[in-house]
């Protein structure tokens, strides 16, 4: 009974925040339903309670079980109307003009190949917003930089992304609290470390480890090495992100649990020696060092979050735990950020990638087993088939891509990625230390990265690499990926329709 009531709960909150991402529900609306499934649960609860030396307590387990999902499910669109705050009127009124606010930089600055954004909060009055600033890059600007800047306000608008695809720009920038945008604004420092401490700390640590690999890998394989690691693809020229999206490759320059899962178990092997438990710990020893490295930033929490527990599935083999412990984390981040579940690509990718690792790896294992242990190779080459088939829907769905040549490019490159992402780890940590022990490393991992862009570059440069498919429809998508649940889950949900309470 306990599991049944775990998942109604928890994929009625989803589904509620599901479908308020994309339609409005009035808030009185939401009231009166729950309202009334409360009503339901506790009809089906009080009759179960009083005929259960009948044995109708499983005439009356769907009852229960509908009550608690529906009254999750209003908790979950309830949720998601409580941070859909309207933008603050003082600021809607000064949409379209020339402006001049005062405010702190929030967040770490996105240096682009040609500007760099930073986001801003400000305050008038008793009213707060964030802002999406572009700025040149002739100002060094840090986290927690107080400045007064002025520029024309205006809102955010959607865009069509070069792959034809209608990007939701809007609630891309919402889930992190911005609701405008100030291209090319005047900007005057007034004073420094005004942010918090911890953070600024935490940043200057991943600046430090950027730039010892910037210096010890030439580019424009240390634009690769960054985003294997650390997920940034900001400096990416247009022609480079082209090539990973054609080659079906960007997903292992996104900042997800797969990435993080990595370097993890690589420093798990080399620790093999020790005990089992002191081998998992210096796993998550090294997720605890990834996230530092990022900044700490919300993406790599979760990234990490969603590591742990592959770690934990893959090191005890206990998936049934793993995946109640999955999908609690999950439901505990969308409630902290409901935006998340909808408009968080790395999120979708962390969770979707991790479901993969633990669950359909095991699966497809079978069709490896002519494949040389040798180096893990076998191990490698099933996981990375299992994420790129699991992610796949997902990347046509919001990439409105299908490259033809990903699976030959992902064969030839995801292999080495484990220890290409391991030597770029060991090179910034060393670089950090001495940059002469960062040398030899660095050079190492120049070629091994020089070798994966030469793939890259080769499969993107074939005709017809990749076909654009920018209406990929979501109903197929959720169908695809209905399929693949029940593929993965069809005895635990036959079980489960069979079982009685």
């Amino acid at each position: 009974m306990q599991n049944k009531l775990f998942y109604s709960v928890c994929f009625g909150f989803i589904f509620g925040v599901f479908l308020r991402s994309f339609i409005f529900v009035d808030i009185y609306l939401v009231i009166l339903l729950g309202a009334i499934s409360f009503a339901l649960f506790l009809f089906f609860f009080l009759a179960s309670s009083e005929h259960s030396e009948d044995g109708l307590i499983s005439k009356n387990q769907w009852g229960i079980i509908s009550g608690i999902f529906i009254l999750a499910f209003c908790i979950g669109i309830f949720r998601f109307n409580m941070v859909d705050a309207p933008a603050p009127s003082v600021f809607e009124s000064h949409v379209g003009e020339k402006v001049s606010f005062s405010g702190i930089i929030t967040d770490e600055p996105d240096i682009r190949e040609n500007n760099q954004k930073l986001t801003i909060e400000t305050q008038v009055d008793m009213a707060k917003t964030k802002i999406l600033a572009t700025v040149n890059l002739d100002e060094d600007f840090k986290y927690g930089d107080q400045i007064n800047f002025s520029g024309k306000l205006q809102r955010p608008e959607n865009f069509i992304a070069d792959q034809g695809k209608n990007f939701d720009y809007v609630n891309y920038l919402r889930k992190d609290g911005i609701f405008y945008v100030m291209n090319y604004m005047d900007a005057e420092i007034i004073s420094r470390e005004n942010g918090n401490k911890i953070k600024s700390v935490l940043f200057y640590v991943k600046q430090k480890f950027l730039e010892k690999m910037n210096f010890a890998i030439k580019s424009p394989e240390n634009l690769l090495m960054s985003g294997l690691i650390l997920g940034e693809k900001a400096s990416f020229s247009q022609e480079l992100r082209k090539s990973f999206i054609d080659t079906g490759t960007i997903h292992i320059v996104a900042l997800s649990g797969y990435n993080i899962t990595i370097v993890a178990e690589w420093f798990m092997k080399l620790f093999a020696f020790l005990p089992k438990n002191l081998g998992i710990g210096m796993g998550m020893f090294a997720i605890f060092l990834f996230i530092i490295m990022t900044g700490a930033s919300s993406t790599a929490l979760r990234a990490g979050i969603m590591a742990t527990l592959v770690l934990v599935a893959r090191a005890t083999g206990r998936n049934y735990d793993v995946a109640r412990a999955l999908v609690l984390a999950g439901v505990f981040m969308i409630l902290l950020n409901p935006f998340i579940l909808v408009y968080d690509i790395s999120f979708q990718l962390s969770f979707i990638s991790t479901v993969a690792v633990i669950f359909f790896t095991p699966k497809i294992e079978k069709y490896f087993l002519w494949v040389t242990t040798l180096f893990k190779l076998r191990d490698i080459l099933s996981v990375t088939c299992a994420v790129y088939i699991f992610v796949l829907p997902f990347i046509l769905y919001k990439m409105g891509n299908l490259s033809l040549v990903a699976l030959p490019a992902n064969i030839l490159i995801l292999p080495f990625i484990p220890f290409t992402m391991l030597l770029g780890f060991l090179t910034s940590f060393l670089g950090i230390i001495w940059y002469a022990l960062a040398v030899p490393l660095g050079y190492v991992s120049y070629l091994m990265l020089h070798y994966e862009l030469g793939v890259i570059n080769f499969f993107a440069n074939i005709p017809f690499a990749s076909l654009s498919i920018p209406n990929f429809p979501l109903t197929l998508t959720i169908l695809v990926y209905g399929y693949f649940i029940y593929i993965l889950f069809s005895r635990s949900i036959k079980s489960s329709l069979t079982t009685s309470f």
